[in-house]
C-alpha cells in the first residue's frame, strides 16, 4: 500500500517535455503537407474570403416598412378600389388584397335557424349535443326549428340573423393580377450607425411611377406587379383568388462596409408561406370576416357581414453588415495556425499504428528520463549529452532526433 502511494506521488511530480523526431519518409511527409495545405485552403477560402471572419458583424438590423397598393377591379358587378379591397389600410408590412367577398346583408340580433347542414335536426334533443359549439354562427339554444311541411329542420341560434351562408358561388376578382404594390423600406445598422433605403436617392418621382420591379433589368424599383410577384413563387391569381393564400416578400440586406456604401443594396426574394397547406382540405387558403354596422331610424343596430378571401402579403426584412476589425482577425488567425498542427496529429496516428517500424518510432518518440539516468550518464561522460544509440543523429541546436526509414530494421 505504501509503495502504491509512493508511486502515485512520484507519477504526480513528473514533467513532460516535447521531443522532436524527424522522420524521413516520403509517404508520411506527403500526407503531412497535403493535410496542412487543405487546412490552409479552408481558412483562406472559406473562413476569411467566403465567411469574412476578419469582420465584426451586426445582425441587429432596425427596419421600417410602408406599403401602398394601387389598382381597380370588378367584383360582383361593382368597381372596387383600394379602400374596398385592402386591409388594413394603414400601409403596414402585413396587408391583404381581397379577391372574393361573401356578403350577408341586414343582420339583426335575434334568434333564427342555423344554416350549416351539420346542425340538421328533427327534434330538440338532436340540438343538445351542439351546446357550446364554436362552429355555429351563434349560440345554440337547443331548439329545433322545423319547416311547415314537417321535414328536417335546423337548430336554432341566438346571435346575428339571418345566419351566414358561405357556400354561395362567387366569381373572384381576377383584376388583382394587374394591381401594383409600392414598398418603402428604410433600415439601420446600429453598430455602425449606417442607414439605407430600398431605392436610390437619385431616383426621381417620374422614374418611380413608371418603373416595375424585375430581378434583372430593374432590381431596385420599389413597385411590384401582383401578377409578377405570384409568378416568382410559382403561383397565379387564378390559383389563389378563390381560396386565398399567403405570400412572403423578403428584403435581404447583406452589406460589406469595407466597400463603398453604395454597394449596400437590397435583394428581393418571394415565397408562398402557406405552401404546406396548399393541398390540405382543412384550413386551405386565407380568409377573414369583418362587419359594417348601421342603425335604423328607431335606433336598432344592424350590420352587413363580409367574409373575405384574400391574398395576404408579409413583407419581411432581414440582413447583416460586416466591417474589418482587429480582434476577430487575430482570433481566426490564431485558430488557423493552431489547426495546421492537426497534420502532425494525423501523421503520428499513422506512424504509431499503421506504418512499418511503428515500434521503433514509438521508442524514439516516447522516452523516460530519471535523475539517476542523468547522473550516471554525466559520470561516464562529463559535460556531454545523454548517450544516444548508434545510428541516431542528434541536432545540437534544436534537440531534435533525426530518424530515417533506413535506420529501421528490415
Amino acid at each position: 500500500m505504501a509503495s502504491m502511494a509512493w508511486g502515485c506521488i512520484t507519477d504526480f511530480f513528473t514533467y513532460e517535455t516535447t521531443k522532436s523526431v524527424v522522420v524521413k519518409s516520403w509517404s508520411v511527409g506527403i500526407i503531412n503537407r497535403i493535410v496542412q495545405l487543405l487546412i490552409i485552403a479552408y481558412f483562406v477560402g472559406w473562413v476569411f474570403i467566403h465567411e469574412k471572419a476578419y469582420q465584426v458583424i451586426d445582425t441587429g438590423i432596425e427596419s421600417s416598412v410602408m406599403t401602398k397598393v394601387k389598382g381597380y377591379g370588378y367584383h360582383h358587378g361593382h368597381v372596387m378600389d383600394v379602400a374596398d379591397y385592402v386591409s388594413p389600410q394603414q400601409g403596414a408590412g402585413v396587408f391583404c388584397i381581397m379577391t372574393k367577398l361573401i356578403i350577408t346583408e341586414n343582420q339583426f340580433l335575434g334568434r333564427c335557424a342555423e344554416f350549416m347542414k351539420m346542425f340538421n335536426c328533427t327534434k330538440d334533443e338532436h340540438c343538445h349535443k351542439h351546446f357550446g359549439s364554436i362552429l355555429s354562427n351563434g349560440v345554440i339554444t337547443g331548439v329545433c326549428i322545423k319547416p311547415p311541411d314537417d321535414s328536417e329542420g335546423r337548430c336554432e341560434i341566438e346571435g346575428w340573423c339571418p345566419a351566414e351562408n358561405d357556400e354561395v358561388k362567387i366569381t373572384p376578382m381576377l383584376d388583382v393580377n394587374n394591381f401594383t404594390i409600392f414598398i418603402k423600406n428604410s433600415i439601420r445598422f446600429p453598430l455602425f450607425d449606417v442607414t439605407r433605403g430600398n431605392f436610390p436617392t437619385t431616383m426621381t418621382s417620374k422614374q418611380i411611377k413608371n418603373c416595375t420591379y424585375h430581378p434583372e433589368t430593374n432590381p431596385f424599383c420599389p413597385i411590384f406587379r401582383v401578377g409578377d410577384v405570384l409568378s416568382y413563387t410559382g403561383q397565379s391569381v387564378v390559383s389563389l383568388a378563390d381560396k386565398g393564400g399567403e405570400i412572403g416578400i423578403n428584403i435581404e440586406w447583406k452589406c460589406n462596409l469595407d466597400l463603398d456604401i453604395e454597394y449596400c443594396v437590397p435583394k428581393y426574394s418571394f415565397t408562398r408561406l402557406d405552401a404546406p397547406f396548399a393541398k390540405n382540405a382543412v384550413s386551405k387558403g386565407y380568409n377573414f370576416r369583418f362587419a359594417k354596422y348601421f342603425k335604423t331610424e328607431n335606433g336598432t343596430d344592424f350590420r352587413t357581414l363580409h367574409k373575405a378571401y384574400a391574398i395576404r402579403f408579409d413583407v419581411m426584412v432581414t440582413g447583416s453588415a460586416g466591417k474589418f476589425d482587429t480582434i476577430p482577425t487575430l482570433i481566426n488567425l490564431v485558430a488557423a495556425f493552431t489547426s495546421v498542427g492537426l497534420g502532425t496529429v494525423l501523421c503520428d496516428i499513422i506512424l504509431l499504428n499503421f506504418l512499418k517500424g511503428a515500434d521503433q518510432y514509438k521508442a524514439k518518440k516516447f522516452e523516460e528520463v530519471s535523475d539517476a539516468q542523468i547522473e550516471a550518464s554525466l559520470a561516464q561522460s562529463p559535460g556531454s549529452q545523454l548517450s544516444l544509440k548508434p545510428g541516431i543523429k542528434s541536432s545540437y541546436d534544436s534537440g531534435a532526433i533525426s530518424l530515417a526509414t533506413s535506420d529501421q530494421p528490415m
